[in-house]
């Protein structure tokens, strides 16, 4: 995700429409020139009515626009929800498993570790699982070998962390650790989570319709194309001036939402899921008590990850 400190206008929108905004402006001036020299003067279509194109263009561009927002913000609505509920189910295991004579045994405390870093990988292998990245590599660090190896072959790694800690929760329960109620409570944490991730698939395994992919991208072009045609007897020398202005603005806006379309597509533009991820574990480690605990990701270059 793209957060810059300064608003650096200029260089932020040559970074990041750069090549089109040239090639357009090179095209209007060719138009211009060749027309002055006489050899486009058939092609002056000013009798277009190219205003009510735009019209309708913008309509569906904006259309679009609204759309891929939708879908961008959705996407981070159910990461907020993520986030929350890890810290539920790391609070409720902290402070709620405890023995009846109050005293922890190394197997409660080893039953909360356990707990707290399968949380913790469940949320990494998420994000992996989401775009479509080595699931295994990225939790090696978090849980033990052997039960790593026990995830190689799962399609979904997240889902297989999610049966590990309903299994660990009903060892709880059986256990005596925790009651009934308490049982319940940190269950609907984990039916949270597992909703969240299934709206996240959602968007993730849903793409765009194809009719509003390809032809917004194609109106656009068409009108680009056809604009400086229409100005150029009536503008000359000006037509780049207007035609590139107006054209930049349209094909802005199709690829703003060709970038908010997949929030999962480990892009620039998309959700910082490594920071979020990131602040998920650093939480979740301190509801234990450690003290050495991994940095949170900052910005690169204005780009949060």
């Amino acid at each position: 995700m793209i957060v810059p400190r300064t608003r650096q206008l200029v260089l932020h929108t040559l970074r990041y429409l750069g090549l089109p905004l040239a090639g357009l402006l090179a095209y209007d001036v060719a138009i211009v020139a060749i027309y002055k020299l006489g050899y486009l003067q058939w092609a002056a279509l000013e009798q277009i009515p190219l205003s009510l194109f735009g019209s309708a263009i913008g309509v569906v561009l904006a259309f679009r626009n609204s759309t891929s927002y939708a879908r961008w913000w959705e996407a981070r609505t159910l990461w907020g929800t993520i986030v929350n509920n890890s810290r539920s189910w790391g609070r409720l295991v902290t402070t709620t498993m405890r023995q009846k004579e109050k005293n922890n045994s190394p197997e409660l405390t080893a039953m909360k570790i356990r707990m707290i870093y399968y949380q913790i990988a469940w949320v990494h292998a998420l994000r992996q699982h989401l775009r479509k990245l080595d699931v295994l590599s990225e939790i090696a660090g978090i849980l033990p070998a052997e039960e790593i190896e026990e995830f190689r072959g799962q399609t979904n790694v997240p889902v297989a962390i999610q049966q590990r800690q309903s299994t660990l929760l009903q060892e709880a329960l059986d256990a005596g650790w925790i009651d009934l109620a308490q049982w319940h409570a940190m269950n609907q944490s984990l039916d949270d989570l597992v909703d969240a991730q299934g709206g996240a698939e959602r968007i993730k395994n849903t793409p765009m319709p194809r009719q509003y992919d390809y032809l917004p991208q194609l109106f656009a072009q068409m009108f680009c194309f056809l604009l400086p045609l229409v100005m150029v007897s009536s503008m000359g020398w000006f037509t780049p001036l207007g035609s590139t202005l107006v054209g930049f603005i349209f094909l802005s806006l199709d690829k703003i939402g060709r970038d908010l379309e997949d929030p999962f597509d480990n892009t620039i533009h998309d959700l910082p899921l490594i920071s979020i991820t990131r602040t998920i574990e650093i939480n979740l480690r301190q509801m234990l008590g450690e003290s050495e605990l991994p940095q949170p990701i900052v910005p690169v270059n204005d780009i949060l990850w």
